[in-house]
């Protein structure tokens, strides 16, 4: 069964190849590793790992946090590839469609970020509805999202910012980036059940992404 586990790591020589000898040593085989996030003398990096049938995923985070200063942050199941870099590729097709660019968006960001589910909500005369989703997405209307406008991508905590149940069911992690300047006002919103939380690098890849559809279809 594969696992993506995303670890926080001294940012240094040697330490993730540490790392993957230990996972190594657990039964462990790395399938791809995707920096996520470098600051402070700290990475921050996803590795999909496949580990044996039968064997819990716990050891991966025993023989990960073996290596001094390394700490796993999450680690849940995980089918796909670690293609994080593919959203050139995806504003190229949505450019080439634009009839269901928002559509494909939604459809499409989940795996970029490694997700459950994105909606492209809009707020307008004090209720928001939805312009697309993907098909994870909660099934449940909106009803208002007092918090947009947005000026930036933010994490979306249920504690502070009004969101229906379902979307912050299953401890689900929830980001939103504003999505076009004209119009109503509409963000982006992707949620991650079970986390991990969403770091700043991840906002700035919303924030381009969502910036650069929107500009595409003229939003």
């Amino acid at each position: 069964m594969s696992f993506l586990l995303r670890v926080v790591l001294p940012d240094k020589p040697g330490i993730l190849g540490a790392v993957a000898t230990a996972l190594g040593g657990a039964g462990a085989d790395i399938l791809g590793v995707d920096v996520v996030e470098r600051t402070d003398g700290q990475a921050v990096d996803d590795l999909a790992v496949e580990l044996p049938s039968g064997r819990p995923p716990d050891v991966l985070i025993t023989a990960a946090e073996s290596v001094p200063g390394v700490q796993v942050e999450s680690v849940r199941p995980y089918t796909g590839r670690l293609d994080t870099h593919r959203e050139l590729e995806l504003v190229d097709e949505i450019a080439s469609d634009p009839d269901h660019g928002l559509d494909r968006l939604a459809e499409e960001v989940p795996r970029l970020f490694r997700a459950g589910w994105a909606i492209v909500a809009v707020r307008e005369q004090g209720r928001s509805y939805r312009l697309a989703e993907s098909r994870a997405a909660p099934e449940t209307r909106a009803g208002d999202l007092p918090w947009l406008p947005l000026d930036k991508a933010m994490i979306v905590d249920p504690a502070r910012h009004w969101v229906p149940d379902p979307w912050s069911a299953l401890d689900t992690e929830i980001a939103a980036a504003p999505f076009g300047t004209r119009g109503p006002a509409k963000a982006l919103v992707v949620g991650r059940p079970g986390g991990p939380g969403f770091r700043p690098s991840e906002l700035a890849r919303l924030t381009h992404l969502a910036g650069i559809v929107a500009t595409v279809l003229g939003s």
